[in-house]
């Protein structure tokens, strides 16, 4: 690695727009990321109708960009994968599976941080109204 080049705006400029056409080409081939879009605009409106406090907001945020990061992980792994074992291979299954063990976690983790949030605004608002 040459580590003598200069810093260069321009240089930036591209390693952005190649960033923005890797989210592009995420949300264009993977059909989750649009159910994980929903969930997380779901999330959003609850959080703004519930009236959720900055620190649970900021843990709906990093829960939210937990399961999105994640998934584009797995993404970038499956298609390394797909590149260097195009056949079916044992090692090759494992790799993947073990990506989409950490997407399954990270999805069980922001459910659990939801609930934590929400369950307790939404009994509160339930048993309000049954009193009136």
């Amino acid at each position: 690695m040459n580590n003598n080049k200069h810093f260069s705006f321009s240089a930036r400029i591209k390693s952005l727009g190649y960033a923005l056409e890797g989210i592009v080409l995420f949300f264009k081939t993977q059909h989750n990321a649009f159910l994980q879009a929903i969930a997380a605009i779901v999330v959003i409106i609850f959080g703004f109708v519930l009236e959720v406090n900055v620190i649970e907001w900021c843990f709906l945020i990093t829960a939210i960009s937990l399961v999105f990061i994640t998934e584009m992980l797995n993404t970038a792994i499956e298609f390394l994968t797909d590149l260097a074992s195009p056949d079916i291979h044992i090692q090759a299954k494992k790799v993947k599976d073990v990506a989409a063990g950490a997407v399954l976690m990270a999805a069980i983790i922001a459910v659990a941080i939801g609930m934590i949030i929400f369950l307790p605004k939404i009994i509160y608002l339930l048993q309000y109204h049954s009193e009136r």
